[in-house]
């Protein structure tokens, strides 16, 4: 996990979107390649997701939308470093995971599908749900209705989400490490 995300700032953040502190933010990561389905998606219900929410979407290079530039409450970017976000809407790759673990935040995970994958993503969104971390909806599953009802759970049950991430035995991973090395230097020395 990247240090730097544990450093951020939600006073920075909310002014590098030009934001309030008014109403939760989303944070929707297409991947660096963009997912047309994921922003073709958004964008479809975004009327509905600005009547209570900020959105901060990663559409992937050569994918935003000039049509949407001065939507207020909504900032469309290829890709930034800032990390910032109350809900988040992601892909399900083990780096996009592993973050959204540390930083323990409510999230809806849209894995890609088994056609254009290998179906690690699959498997990693089945791991969070199961666990209780996680929405999924299936790609070929995700119409707008689907979205919209999800990212109304996630925030409306998002305390549910945070306790289930808290209760999670990958936190702390470079301590984990740093005890299972002396644990096995112990048990050599027997």
């Amino acid at each position: 996990i990247r240090q730097e995300l544990f450093q951020g700032s939600k006073e920075k953040g909310l002014a590098f979107c030009g934001f309030t502190d008014e109403k939760p933010v989303i944070l929707i990561i297409g991947g660096s390649l963009g997912a047309v389905r994921v922003n073709e998606a958004v964008r479809a219900i975004l009327p509905q997701l600005l009547e209570r929410f900020q959105i901060i979407h990663l559409c992937g290079k050569g994918k935003m939308d000039d049509s949407l530039k001065d939507t207020k409450g909504y900032v469309q970017f290829e890709y930034i470093k800032e990390e910032l976000r109350d809900i988040m809407i992601s892909r399900a790759g083990a780096n996009a995971i592993c973050e959204i673990l540390a930083l323990r935040k409510p999230n809806i995970l849209i894995p890609l599908s088994a056609q254009a994958s290998r179906g690690d993503q699959i498997l990693n969104a089945a791991s969070f749900e199961k666990q209780g971390y996680s929405i999924v909806i299936q790609e070929e599953e995700l119409t707008n209705e689907k979205l919209l009802n999800a990212v109304n759970t996630a925030f409306e049950e998002k305390d549910r989400f945070i306790k289930a991430m808290q209760r999670s035995q990958l936190n702390n991973s470079i301590e984990k490490i740093v005890e299972l090395i002396n644990v096995s230097a112990k048990n050599k020395k027997k």
